[in-house]
């Protein structure tokens, strides 16, 4: 039985101990002590949710909660910071001591997660010699200026701060799954240091699968392992690799995560609660990974490539602990039964649920095609070759990170097109405004019609999202990433478009004069624009666009907010819309739609993910 009751937070303002390792144990201020974590990520949840998840955590017996910390949220154009807002990291862990959970850090630089280049900013690749995770002294100079803005706020938070009351963070994770990579034999060392020339006193930890493990290794810092089976023996291995030391799951997937085109991966909340139960039988201290998934709001999404490219979707409910709104599943209940026999006290009742709106059907019901938009608000930049998302001039240099490039060129009659594979992810194809087709990972070749003197070649493409996990890193540029040829001849003079769709555009939108009511038939690629009136207080909904003909491909915002990725290819069918991003009264809808537009969409209660396959 573990009574920590009274090792929390702010029971313990003016410590000096911190977490330590004495043998097979942890201690917290002296006193054994094992971990029952939990991770959230607060870039993937609503500021206004944070604490309701927090509590949840607690009532289900958990003490501490982990969380990554995304570089390209926090430094989107490079030597701009932001940590303000939903991206308030000082806010969120303080909060995280108030409610009595400590903190377990992981602030990369690289992070995986599902998450667009596993954290690390695209521009970074602006540079054509790059070498990510690696000392190669363009990347390390970029991490050394984002530490030098990052750690004095964490810092201050640290359990064993004496100089201040301290903090919840109990330990800071270096790197992440490096042995997966290992691609220099220096760089954990040099990111340890990073961490401790920077004020960082708390125990350092390693996380790492099986495989990677003895590959990620750094000397002064834990190894921890990551897995969904718990095969034979593989908690001893870490005793190959570290001696007389505490075991502890830094990630026990609790579920999986979604591709586009793929089943919704679903994960035996019998299976999840046993393993979990035998975890600790032997003594090791635990982390759920995910206990709350969130959602990868905009273009945040990752990637994986394997044999194929295959792109997240916008969706992180991960079939975790709570749902991606944060409500209570089977797993949640299964664990908080386990949890509080083995506390051996009573837990915290489980806050009440929110309740789900279905506010009905939403008509879009203006319409301005992209074409249209192009002269009034995006300035080209005029090149003789193609030039790749990251290097298109804008963002005070730091190229562009995320949505779409517009390619435009002028061609004398029609023939044969090939990408040469330089699609980064998928183009649709236009001759002057009528489309062509696509061009992508497995189509690479095209026939445009012949035609009648000069036409313009439009190649609109999209990225789908950075790869986020393996060995090709260094290869993510997206855009047109080389040549792109009309029989046999490289298309040369590009007007380029840059349409990254942020704030400041989408307001603009807007405002333009061109908005027009929608036609019986209308193609896009356009922006659709309609409104949701709500008498009441808001409750966060469902968005569902497979619900009417139409809306095969795009992006929503509300009130400004871009709710992400929707493909009629799912699984995913819904996207989730807040409660605290909707006003009393309207609310703006503006839909991008790549394609086939659609002249309703649906505000539902209830989330549809996909057909559910298991997870073996």
């Amino acid at each position: 039985r573990f009574n920590w009751s009274e090792l929390i937070p702010p029971r313990l303002w003016g410590r000096t101990l911190g977490l330590q390792t004495e043998s097979s144990q942890f201690l917290l201020e002296g006193m054994p002590f094992r971990i029952f974590g939990g991770s959230m990520h607060y870039f993937r949840v609503p500021r206004e949710y944070w604490e309701d998840r927090m509590l949840k955590m607690k009532s289900c017996g958990l003490n501490t909660l982990t969380t990554y910390v995304p570089w390209n949220l926090h430094e989107q154009e490079r030597g701009k910071f932001d940590f303000s807002g939903n991206l308030d990291l000082e806010a969120f862990l303080s909060l995280a001591a108030k409610n009595g959970l400590w903190v377990i850090l992981r602030p990369g630089p690289y992070i995986c997660s599902e998450w667009d280049l596993g954290g690390l900013p695209s521009w970074l690749l602006q540079d054509p010699e790059m070498q990510l995770r690696t000392t190669y002294k363009g990347f390390t100079e970029a991490v050394d200026a984002y530490f030098d803005r990052l750690m004095p706020i964490v810092v201050p938070l640290q359990a064993s701060t004496t100089y201040k009351k301290g903090g919840p963070i109990i330990a800071v994770q270096v790197e992440n799954e490096y042995g997966s990579y290992a691609k220099d034999p220096n760089y954990m060392t040099y990111v340890k240091m990073a961490l401790l020339n920077r004020g960082i006193v708390e125990l350092l930890m390693t996380s790492d699968n099986k495989n990677g493990l003895s590959f990620g290794l750094v000397k002064g810092a834990l190894a921890t392992v990551n897995f969904q089976k718990l095969e034979t023996g593989l908690l001893k291995y870490l005793d190959t690799v570290q001696k007389d030391q505490p075991k502890m799951v830094m990630e026990y997937w609790t579920g999986w995560f979604d591709h586009w085109g793929g089943p919704h991966n679903v994960f035996d909340a019998d299976e999840m609660v046993t393993t979990v139960a035998n975890v600790l039988k032997l003594g090791a201290s635990i982390n759920l990974y995910m206990f709350h998934g969130g959602t990868n709001f905009g273009f945040m999404n990752g990637a994986l490539q394997a044999d194929e490219y295959k792109s997240d979707v916008t969706s992180y409910d991960y079939d975790a602990v709570l749902t991606e709104a944060g409500d209570y599943t089977s797993k949640f209940f299964k664990l908080r039964q386990l949890f509080s026999v083995i506390i051996g006290q009573p837990l915290p009742l489980p806050p009440m649920i929110e309740s789900k709106a279905s506010y009905g059907a939403i008509l879009l019901h203006q319409c301005i095609s992209l074409w249209d938009v192009l002269p009034s608000l995006l300035q080209p930049i005029k090149s003789e070759f193609p030039i790749n998302m990251e290097n298109v001039h804008g963002n005070d240099s730091s190229g562009q990170s995320f949505g779409y490039v517009l390619y435009e060129t002028v061609i004398f009659g029609g023939g044969h097109l090939h990408s040469r594979d330089h699609v980064r992810d998928r183009a649709q194809v236009f001759v002057n405004t009528m489309y062509v087709g696509e061009l992508d990972y497995n189509t690479v070749e095209l026939s445009l019609p012949e035609g009648q003197g000069f036409r313009q070649l439009r190649l609109l493409v999209e990225n789908r999202g950075r790869v986020n996990y393996g060995l090709a890193l260094n290869e993510q540029r997206k855009g047109l990433i080389g040549d792109v040829f009309l029989n046999k001849t490289p298309l040369r003079n590009f007007k380029i478009y840059s349409l990254e769709m942020k704030p400041g555009f989408m307001k603009s939108l807007r405002q333009l004069p061109a908005w027009s009511t929608v036609p019986d038939y209308f193609v896009g690629p356009a922006f659709f624009r309609g409104r949701l009136w709500i008498e009441h207080q808001p409750q966060d909904t469902f968005l569902k666009l497979q619900a009417s003909p139409g809306w095969e491909k795009g992006v929503v915002f509300v009130n400004g907010q871009n709710l992400g990725r929707y493909w009629k290819i799912g699984p995913q069918e819904t996207l989730y819309l807040p409660g605290p991003w909707l006003w009393k009264g309207s609310n703006e809808i503006v839909i991008f739609e790549e394609r086939t537009a659609g002249r309703i969409i649906q505000s539902v209660d209830i989330p549809y993910l996909g057909r559910t396959q298991y997870v073996d």
